[in-house]
C-alpha cells in the first residue's frame, strides 16, 4: 500500500484486511502489517512502512488505556515524526469492562477501522 499503514495482530488482522478492502474501493491503498509477536515487535518494518505512507492506524482488542498500541504509537512517533502526514490513530477496545455476549460491539470492527482510515486520510 502507498497511502496508509495499518498495524495489528491476532484476530485484528482479518478486520484490517476487511477495512483495507473497503478503503481500496474508495481509492485508498493500505499496507497491512501483521505483527507476529509484540515482544519483541518488528519496529523496523513498521518504521519503513510509515516513512513510505506518512500515516498509521494501529488496532488491537485491548482497551486504549495501557494497550500495547500505545507503545507502537510512541516509538513510531519518535522515529517518524518528520515523515507523518497526520496524527497516528488507534482503534481499540473500549475503556470499560464488557460481557462476552457483547464482544462484537467491544472489539474494533472493520467499520471502526475504516472510519479511522478516512479520518487520517482527510487530515
Amino acid at each position: 500500500g502507498t497511502d496508509i499503514t495499518l498495524v495489528g495482530w491476532g484476530s485484528q488482522v482479518a478486520r484490517l484486511e476487511a477495512a483495507a478492502e473497503r478503503a481500496a474501493a474508495e481509492g485508498i491503498s493500505c499496507e497491512i502489517i501483521d505483527l507476529q509477536t509484540i515482544i519483541p515487535w518488528d519496529i523496523d518494518t513498521v518504521e519503513a512502512s510509515v516513512k513510505k505512507t506518512g500515516r498509521l492506524v494501529v488496532t488491537h482488542e485491548a482497551p486504549t488505556v495501557n494497550g500495547f498500541g500505545g507503545e507502537i504509537v510512541s516509538k513510531i512517533q519518535e522515529r517518524c515524526f518528520l515523515h507523518l502526514e497526520a496524527p497516528i490513530q488507534r482503534v481499540c477496545g473500549h475503556d470499560t469492562h464488557f460481557p462476552y455476549a457483547w464482544e462484537e460491539f467491544y472489539v474494533p470492527s472493520p467499520a471502526r477501522v475504516l472510519a479511522a482510515i478516512k479520518s487520517t486520510m482527510k487530515y
